[in-house]
């Protein structure tokens, strides 16, 4: 169990049942009364956004928060297949569940699955991954405007903006938190 004191921004907790993380705390003491912890915490199932208020003192639980280490098999209509690397189990996750970041998944690569009872609940995504371009308009000679960009659908289905000298095929490197262009890989 955690104490107020231990509240600070990214702590998970869980409040009534459901797992939260802290994104920002403010101490307040009023007169006489007691101090108050006023949270805005954020909902890891849904990914809603709530305040909540602590009482100074009050008990808080830590919730069944576990990283695991999977490996993404394939994607199969709106259902995304992983095993655990360590009992072989195959996991079916809708694509809801990974809130837009099933996008950056590739056949076969290896990544940390966050759990809440057993049931997944969130992916954790490198900052930056590689991926290849599946299709892109071709750049044109001459076409040297300064800044300019494209757009570029990679082999994932998604879409990204890049500078007009990428081509079909080449692998680049994609921010997995903004959806950037970063550079070439």
């Amino acid at each position: 169990m955690y104490s107020t004191s231990d509240i600070r921004n990214g702590l998970k907790i869980e409040l009534d049942g459901n797992p939260y993380e802290v994104l920002s705390f403010e101490h307040s003491k009023v007169g006489r009364g007691g101090a108050h912890i006023k949270t805005k915490l954020r909902n890891l199932m849904t990914g809603t956004v709530m305040d909540h208020t602590f009482r100074s003192g009050e008990k808080i639980n830590k919730p069944d928060l576990m990283a695991k280490d999977m490996q993404f098999l394939y994607r199969d209509n709106d259902h995304f297949v992983f095993m655990d690397m360590e009992t072989y189990e195959q996991v079916d996750v809708d694509a809801e569940t990974l809130k837009g970041k099933g996008g950056y998944l590739t056949d076969g690569q290896e990544i940390k699955v966050l759990t809440f009872n057993d049931k997944v609940i969130d992916l954790q995504l490198p900052p930056s991954i590689a991926m290849r371009v599946a299709d892109t308009e071709p750049g044109v000679k001459g076409d040297t405007v300064s800044g300019a960009s494209k757009p570029a659908t990679l082999e994932s289905g998604i879409t990204v903006s890049v500078p007009l000298f990428i081509e079909p095929g080449d692998m680049i490197k994609v921010d997995t938190r903004s959806g950037e262009y970063l550079g070439r890989q």
